[in-house]
């Protein structure tokens, strides 16, 4: 069974930067895509940034020239590279995974805190 499991989140000032791991139990190659994803209170979780396993990327418009996501095959890993961070960037950031259309991966997710 695949395990997500998440690191690096945390408190941290506006303007500030954190590193997002995502470690796979296994390949990530296996996934046609892999991203991130951030809920906050009361708001509805929303597609942070994702890439495929061809390569392209997708930001959502707010983090753009923020927030880097990126994959480490060797060690199984995907990251969000999160600069300049603002307030409103916080949230519990879950990392997920997609397998064809129908296997779907969530961690358990890492909480990231802006303060001003």
């Amino acid at each position: 069974q695949v395990q997500l499991v998440e690191s690096g989140g945390g408190l941290v000032q506006a303007g500030g930067s954190l590193r997002l791991s995502c470690a796979a139990s296994g390949s990530i190659s296996i996934f046609n895509t892999m991203g991130w994803y951030r809920q906050a209170p009361g708001k509805q979780r929303e597609l942070v940034a994702s890439i495929t396993s061809g390569g392209s990327l997708i930001y959502a418009d707010s983090v753009k020239g923020r927030f880097t996501i990126s994959t480490d095959n060797a060690k199984n890993t995907v990251y969000l590279q999160m600069t300049s961070l603002k307030p409103d960037d916080t949230a519990v950031y879950y990392c997920h995974a997609q397998k064809r259309s129908w296997f779907n991966y969530w961690g358990q997710g890492t909480q990231v805190t802006v303060s001003t």
